[in-house]
C-alpha cells in the first residue's frame, strides 16, 4: 500500500519541477508596437551634419522573433524633413538661401539581432541592447514657401534645375542602427533605437546638380523666384554653376523610443 508520505513526496516535488522549469518555458513569439520621436535630413543643405533642426516621426512595427537572439521586423513611419541654408555657416551656403521641407512615408524590413537573450515575462532576461539593418522604400515630395505666401510650391513640380523629367518621388533606404529594450511588466516592452537612412536619391531636398540659368524661367514665377533664392546682386545662380553635390545622395537619421507588447507562447520543458 502507497503511504500518504510517498503522495506527498510526489506532490512537492511535481511543484518543485514546475516551478524550475516555467522560466525555460517561456517561447518569445514576438512584438507589436509604436514608436515616437524626431527626424533629422543630412544632404546638400546640411552637409556639416548637424543636429540642429530635428522634426517629428513616428511608427509602427510588427517583430516576428526566431529564437532569443533573432527577429524580422516590419515597419512602417511617418516623418517630417527640413532644412535651410540660413541654419549654416558656410558663406556660399547662407547666401543661395534654398530651403525644403517635406513629408515622407516610409516602409522597410529588418533584421533585429540581440545582444543577450531576451524572454518577456522571464526573471533575468528582460533587457538587452540590440542591431538592426534592412532595406525600406519611401515616399516624399519637397516643397517651399515664398515671403508673404501660404502656398506650398511642390519644387519638383517647377523642375528647378532644368530636368527633362521631373525625378521619381519614391526611393530605396538602408536603414542601420542601435537600440535597446526592456520588458517592463509581462508583455509590455520599452526602447530607445537611433537608425540611419542611406538612400537612392538625391532629391530628397530638391538639390543636387547646377544651376540651370535665369533665361530658362520666366521672371516673377514661382519657378524663378525658387530656384534661384540668392541673397546677393546679381544673383548666383548663372547656367551651369554648381547648386548642389551630386556625388552624394542624400541621408536621414530617426531616434525614436518604443513601446511594444509581446506574444509568447508556453512549452513543456526539460529542468536543468
Amino acid at each position: 500500500m502507497v503511504s500518504l508520505r510517498f503522495y506527498l513526496t510526489v506532490l512537492l516535488g511535481s511543484f518543485y519541477m514546475i516551478s524550475i522549469a516555467q522560466p525555460n518555458s517561456i517561447v518569445h513569439e514576438g512584438e507589436i508596437g509604436f514608436s515616437i520621436g524626431g527626424a533629422h535630413y543630412f544632404g546638400d543643405l546640411n552637409t556639416r551634419t548637424a543636429l540642429n533642426r530635428p522634426k517629428i516621426a513616428a511608427g509602427i512595427f510588427l517583430r516576428k522573433q526566431f529564437g532569443n537572439y533573432v527577429a524580422l521586423r516590419l515597419s512602417g513611419n511617418i516623418a517630417r524633413l527640413g532644412y535651410a541654408d540660413r541654419y549654416n555657416t558656410n558663406d556660399f551656403q547662407r547666401q543661395r538661401n534654398l530651403s525644403f521641407n517635406t513629408t515622407i512615408t516610409e516602409v522597410a524590413l529588418r533584421g533585429d539581432f540581440n545582444f543577450f537573450k531576451y524572454i518577456p515575462g522571464s526573471t533575468n532576461d528582460r533587457f538587452t541592447p540590440y542591431f538592426t539593418l534592412g532595406v525600406g522604400t519611401f515616399g516624399f515630395a519637397p516643397y517651399a514657401l515664398l515671403e508673404g505666401d501660404p502656398t506650398k510650391y511642390s519644387l519638383r513640380d517647377l523642375q528647378t534645375e532644368g530636368q527633362a523629367n521631373p525625378y521619381a518621388t519614391t526611393a530605396f533606404c538602408f536603414p542601420v542602427g542601435i537600440g535597446v529594450k526592456y520588458n517592463i511588466r509581462n508583455n509590455i516592452n520599452v526602447g530607445f533605437e537611433v537608425t540611419h537612412r542611406n538612400t537612392t536619391t538625391d532629391y530628397l531636398d530638391d538639390v543636387s546638380t547646377a544651376y540651370y540659368g535665369d533665361a530658362n524661367f520666366t521672371p516673377g514665377t514661382p519657378a524663378y523666384r525658387l530656384q534661384d533664392r540668392s541673397l546677393t546682386v546679381p544673383r548666383l545662380g548663372t547656367a551651369g554653376k554648381q547648386r548642389g553635390f551630386s556625388q552624394q545622395k542624400d541621408q536621414y537619421i530617426f531616434a525614436e523610443f518604443t513601446v511594444s507588447f509581446s506574444f509568447n507562447s508556453y512549452k513543456c520543458a526539460v529542468p536543468e
